[in-house]
């Protein structure tokens, strides 16, 4: 009989759905955990289930009752500190349980890279208070970029350009948290050409990395991305740099969404993901291998002998407009009739106003192209209520 491993991912949203899938393809038992019921994930893992994911009594308890080979975290808001305890106890977390604790907050990753590994970072104030926020707002000078130390899909993120914005930011970094009245991050506002994410593979073959994947973001959500994105070599090598140092320290195997601010003369880490990243959704159509195939293959310890870029390609998410408990996705057949184009529809069990419910996935001979299809895919996409 067929020897599985068996996998618990502690978060099930999309990004969720697409690992679980490529684990079952190399036989692997799932389990699906997240806070609410009918999560993405949830529709294709053997089991499911609906906790408190900050909730370390309750996260310990069915890791307990699964006794999985790998606890693998695809969330931030987790009981972290549990996790710690749990690897101490001979549970494997992936890719570790310090990097899962160091990477839920802005803080300690953002202390790592900078103070630590001397990595170039944007400048960085932290407030418990809104007193504390104002004099380190003032003191950072305008504009600056407020975020809560931890949130979700940009949540509670928001430039500050002047004494008038004070007070509304610390509001949205309230409400945007997903720790009630949470640690700030106060950053320096840096002046980018562009952003892109790094996707940086840890394996029994090394440190690979895939083709630089460029992405614009709205209040710290990703609205499209693409791949590859141009970069000089010098750039690139740079970037290969910050991102081998931070996840060599992070440690463990796995995937790691490093993001990274690309100036005229420099190149600045700005954040990592230990997991598979949102604007890497792209490479469903662009690789050999997606960034999903290419977390399950190393976490469960196989080679990867090399990534192949095959295509130029694009992705546009699809937002909820508003708050709906009963909705449907229209427009699918005109926006599959765009060529080269590929749709995922999440099947999220409601939305929330900005919530991801689907991607266009479109490629072509050049970046700008596959762009231009992806954008016009979305387009013909909506969210109505049912």
């Amino acid at each position: 009989m067929l020897k599985t491993n068996k996998i618990l991912l502690l978060g099930s949203g999309e990004l969720g759905k697409e690992v679980v899938i490529e684990a079952q393809r190399l036989g692997v038992e799932t389990i699906a955990v997240d806070r609410y019921a009918d999560a993405p994930a949830m529709h294709v893992a053997h089991r499911s289930y609906v906790i408190d994911m900050l909730d370390g009594d309750k996260l310990r308890e069915i890791i307990e009752q699964e006794k999985p080979d790998l606890i693998v975290p695809e969330i931030e808001a987790l009981a972290t500190s549990e996790l710690v305890k749990l690897e101490e106890e001979g549970y494997r977390v992936i890719p570790t349980a310090r990097a899962a604790k160091l990477t839920m907050d802005r803080e300690g990753i953002r202390r790592l890279a900078s103070e630590k590994l001397g990595l170039p970072t944007a400048g960085y104030r932290f407030a418990d208070t809104y007193e504390e926020f104002v004099q380190a707002v003032r003191e950072m000078g305008f504009p600056c970029v407020i975020k809560p130390l931890m949130s979700s899909s940009g949540k509670g993120q928001s430039v500050c350009r002047s004494e008038d914005e004070i007070a509304s930011c610390w509001n949205i970094a309230m409400e945007g948290g997903r720790v009630q009245n949470g640690r700030v991050i106060i950053e320096e506002f840096i002046t980018f050409q562009s952003e892109i994410t790094l996707l940086t593979v840890r394996s029994v073959s090394g440190t690979n990395y895939c083709a630089p994947i460029g992405h614009i973001q709205e209040s710290g959500d990703y609205i499209e991305s693409w791949q590859p994105h141009n970069m000089s070599e010098e750039q690139i090598e740079e970037a290969k740099g910050i991102a081998k140092a931070i996840t060599d320290e992070l440690g463990g195997f796995g995937l790691f969404g490093v993001e990274l601010f690309l100036t005229e003369n420099k190149v600045y880490f700005s954040e990592v993901s230990p997991r598979p990243h949102d604007t890497g959704l792209v490479t469903l159509v662009t690789q050999n291998l997606s960034e999903f195939a290419l977390h399950v293959r190393a976490i469960l310890g196989y080679p990867i002998p090399e990534i192949e870029w095959i295509t130029p390609g694009a992705s546009r998410p699809l937002k909820a407009p508003k708050e709906l408990e009963h909705y449907t996705v229209t427009g699918a057949e005109r926006a599959l009739a765009v060529p080269n184009t590929q749709l995922r529809i999440f099947g999220k069990p409601v939305t929330k106003v900005g919530r991801r419910v689907a991607v266009a996935l479109s490629t072509a001979s050049h970046v700008e192209e596959a762009r231009s299809r992806a954008k016009k895919a979305w387009e013909m996409l909506a969210v109505e209520e049912v």
